[in-house]
């Protein structure tokens, strides 16, 4: 008795030292994104550089990784029509979203680009019903609603709001959204499951060819003719493998938890976002009226992704896979490949 005692315990322990992983890297990276970017700190006020070189080395890193050291393996079955029609789109997104999210930024506060993150799950439905993926409900479009109101009367609360970030934020969102969709429709008409290093491998070459166009057209010029900013190396690359390690830190905490457990670990990363850039951040003025909105938002996103996981099986159980679909429930075995899902990480 004692074997299988000590076993769940060290489950348990396992499973929050992976959550307390994945609040501390993906807020830690929010924070340091903006600290890199900022003029006043680090000095290097480029989110399209910043964003090409995280590309950059997340390319080689998975390359070392996996066709060098040879730790991980790369799932098979990639062929070039799969790659033209399904991960180039993808790639394209999501250097899309990592472009705009991080130039908004330079306009907009750490914890108001979080509140209207929050409108991301209407993005998907709405983009979803126009791409034929998702039906129209009455119960959806209440919950999109709630979630929507949140989102407006936090923004209506943001006392210096810049509506260029704004614009730069939602462009973002717009980009995630599609990203998301553009991943249902590579595994239902694809039929193509990856791993996390895979997927990593194949996107990241494709978003930094992406990204090096706009940089060599918009900011590589802006880099030539002012010499202000500064280019630290060791802090650059820092940010760098932080960014690589948040993206596998998901893989591992999904692997030991619930989906329904992610979600929750979601929830608190946004609320310390938000709360610790107050203290952080000169820029940021939080007042009652923004987290009031935001707490609408967020938790109506909340309990629409318990509702669709409850609808949608049963069991409240793990998936066996990264963000990625399918996912396959441990109880019935049923695949799950409803937008949504998607989001629930």
């Amino acid at each position: 008795m004692a074997d299988p005692q000590r076993k769940w315990v060290t489950d348990d322990v396992l499973t929050y030292a992976y959550l307390l992983l994945y609040i501390a890297l993906s807020s830690g990276q929010i924070f340091f994104n903006k600290w890199v970017l900022s003029s006043k700190e680090v000095n290097f006020p480029y989110p399209l550089g910043l964003t090409l070189l995280h590309m950059v080395f997340s390319s080689i890193l998975c390359f070392m990784l996996t066709k060098v050291l040879k730790i991980m393996k790369v799932e098979e079955g990639m062929t070039l029509d799969i790659y033209i029609s399904s991960v180039i789109p993808i790639g394209a997104m999501f250097a899309m979203t990592l472009w705009l999210g991080n130039t908004a930024y330079l306009y907009i506060s750490v914890s108001f680009a979080q509140m209207l993150k929050a409108i991301m799950p209407v993005a998907v439905f709405i983009l979803g019903v126009a791409a034929g993926l998702e039906m129209m409900s009455c119960r959806m479009l209440l919950i999109m609603s709630v979630i929507s109101l949140g989102v407006l009367v936090a923004s209506y609360g943001e006392i210096d709001i810049n509506w260029v970030g704004v614009v730069y934020q939602m462009g973002g969102v717009v980009g995630e959204a599609l990203r998301l969709i553009f991943m249902e429709i590579l595994v239902k008409r694809k039929g193509l499951k990856l791993n996390p290093i895979s997927v990593m491998y194949y996107v990241s070459p494709c978003s930094a060819l992406c990204l090096l166009v706009p940089w060599i057209c918009l900011e590589k010029p802006k880099m030539d003719e002012q010499r202000t900013w500064s280019f630290q190396p060791l802090i650059l690359t820092l940010n760098s493998l932080c960014t690589f390690a948040l993206n596998l830190s998901v893989f591992l905490v999904i692997q030991h938890t619930s989906a329904l457990t992610i979600r929750v670990a979601g929830v608190v990363k946004d609320w310390v976002v938000v709360l610790l850039s107050a203290l952080l951040f000169a820029d940021t003025k939080l007042t009652l009226i923004n987290l009031f909105g935001y707490a609408i938002g967020n938790f109506s996103n909340l309990l629409l992704k318990i509702l669709l996981l409850t609808l949608l099986c049963g069991s409240l159980q793990k998936y066996c896979s990264f963000f990625l679909l399918p996912r396959y429930c441990f109880d019935c075995f049923k695949c799950i490949t409803d937008m949504f899902n998607v989001l629930l990480c």
